[in-house]
């Protein structure tokens, strides 16, 4: 029975949280606890695994984002690989985005929850305002500051496609072969460049903003720390993502997530971090749908 809802709260948790192994900790901790539960006490059990989700997922934010404020550069949500379906569900492709969690991370916690749960997954704001223990009034107030926020920053998310594919090819074939004006061709000019390397390893520790800075930054890479890994494609937060791994022994050195706007690149996110990539070879399901059954029932 867990198991059936486990990708739905998976996905409520990493969308909270940013972190896939935050999520899994509170996805597993909500399964202790409904297990010491006595089950004539659940009047639904996706409703109440969802609640118990929520509140584990707040709390768990609130400590880590203290640690975030503390981070060496910049802080990026661990990457999750995902289906490539996943992509052409628009409001679940857009909801993990790198875009979008960036844009979260923003947020309070509370306002963060909020959103998600009400925007991403369709709560009614008078069953958040059970599970996170506050006031119908106050939930309607949280909602709209936390939507307004986020629709002010939000960038147009696109599905990944046969166009972004041959953009991503023609990009890679010009920062292997020092081809600048081929790269800034393909890239936006607002483009921005972010990788997260955690103190642990070589990255930037800024953004990279503009076609020509990241352009150059690109071929650099690609002429030095990049020259002898080998590459293969992927989807990571539904986005088209290239991995490198070391040709001499396999090991993945990084993720690559490639954000589009029609035919030019308009974001490159890049996770060296080796905290974030130990499960990245894990295909992550997603779920966003609440039963019309769930929805209006409590615990």
């Amino acid at each position: 029975m867990f198991d059936q809802v486990r990708p739905l709260l998976f996905t409520i948790a990493y969308e909270i949280l940013g972190s896939a192994a935050d999520a899994e900790d509170v996805v597993q901790d909500s399964y202790l606890r409904w297990r010491d539960v006595d089950s004539d006490e659940v009047t639904h059990l996706r409703a109440y695994l969802v609640q118990i989700v929520t509140r584990q997922a707040l709390n768990r934010l609130r400590t880590v984002r203290r640690r975030r404020e503390d981070y060496i550069g910049t802080w990026l949500p661990e990457p999750i690989r995902t289906d490539h379906d996943a992509s052409h569900d628009l409001l679940l492709a857009e909801s993990v985005s790198m875009a979008m969690l960036l844009v979260l991370e923003t947020l309070g916690p509370t306002e963060r929850a909020v959103f998600v749960l009400s925007e991403v997954f369709g709560h009614s704001l008078v069953e958040i305002a059970d599970m996170i223990g506050k006031s119908d009034t106050a939930v309607r107030q949280i909602a709209h500051r936390a939507r307004e926020h986020v629709h002010a920053r939000r960038r147009r998310f696109q599905p990944d496609d046969e166009t972004s594919q041959a953009v991503i090819g023609r990009f890679l074939a010009a920062a292997r072969t020092g081809d600048v004006q081929t790269l800034m061709d393909v890239l936006a000019p607002d483009v921005v460049q972010i990788s997260d390397g955690g103190g642990r390893v070589t990255a930037a520790r800024r953004p990279i903003t503009g076609a020509a800075p990241v352009a150059r930054y690109l071929v650099g890479l690609a002429r030095n720390s990049m020259a002898d890994m080998d590459i293969e494609f992927g989807s990571f937060n539904a986005l088209p993502a290239v991995l490198f791994r070391s040709s001499a022994d396999g090991r993945l050195d990084s993720v690559l997530m490639i954000e589009l706007a029609g035919t030019r690149i308009t974001g490159l996110y890049a996770v060296r971090n080796p905290d974030k990539l130990r499960t990245a070879d894990v295909l992550r399901p997603l779920d966003t749908r609440i039963s019309q059954k769930a929805q209006g029932e409590s615990s």
